[in-house]
């Protein structure tokens, strides 16, 4: 039993010096909240890396966010390519994107009917029956796609843990263009 007891504690030690001696990663995924930002009103993220050894390179986000209150209801995924550039522990982030939305707007239409003067029975409709929104932007009906840009500071500590970031979002559509969206995140970097 005390050769057994060796062997383990050898094969232990063999472990510890070898992982000693390997070159920790850096953080190159993340996720976190966003307030703002490509999601719109806000999302939750997966972003990641395309080069697990370089933090300052190619990668790509993922994220969900929406909303449903009294009947209305709104959701995004956005997903984009973004890049960093930049040294440990502050990165310029670029990224281009869409953002794909559905939602669910309640209309109100309501009928006021009367009998004019003549005694003729007379409705008229009130309300909106259309089947679009708005968000910054005019959406032209449920599903539809946003396009996103992404210009910002993202602050990734060069051991990982608590990241933060702010963006400059600019979005588009086929009903215009608004360059001053913005968003910020919170989240955690591994």
């Amino acid at each position: 039993m005390r050769h057994v007891y060796t062997i383990l504690l050898f094969l232990i030690s063999i472990q510890l010096v070898n992982a000693q001696g390997q070159k920790s990663l850096p953080p190159t995924k993340a996720v976190y909240i966003e307030l703002g930002g490509v999601g719109l009103p806000y999302s939750f993220n997966y972003d990641f890396r395309f080069n697990k050894e370089k933090v300052d390179s190619w990668g790509m986000r993922v994220g969900f966010g929406g909303y449903s209150i009294e009947g209305d209801s709104f959701y995004s995924i956005p997903v984009m390519v973004n890049k960093l550039y930049g040294k440990g522990p502050h990165y310029f982030e670029m990224g281009l994107g869409a953002t794909f939305l559905a939602f669910n707007v309640q209309r109100y239409q309501y009928q006021n009917c009367y009998t004019d003067s003549n005694g003729d029975y007379i409705c008229q409709n009130y309300g909106d029956t259309s089947t679009s929104t708005s968000f910054i932007l005019d959406i032209d009906g449920s599903p539809s796609v946003m396009g996103v840009l992404n210009f910002g500071y993202r602050r990734v500590p060069v051991d990982g843990g608590f990241t933060w970031k702010v963006n400059l979002n600019p979005i588009f559509n086929n009903n215009g263009f608004w360059p001053l969206f913005a968003g910020v995140g919170f989240g955690y970097s591994f």
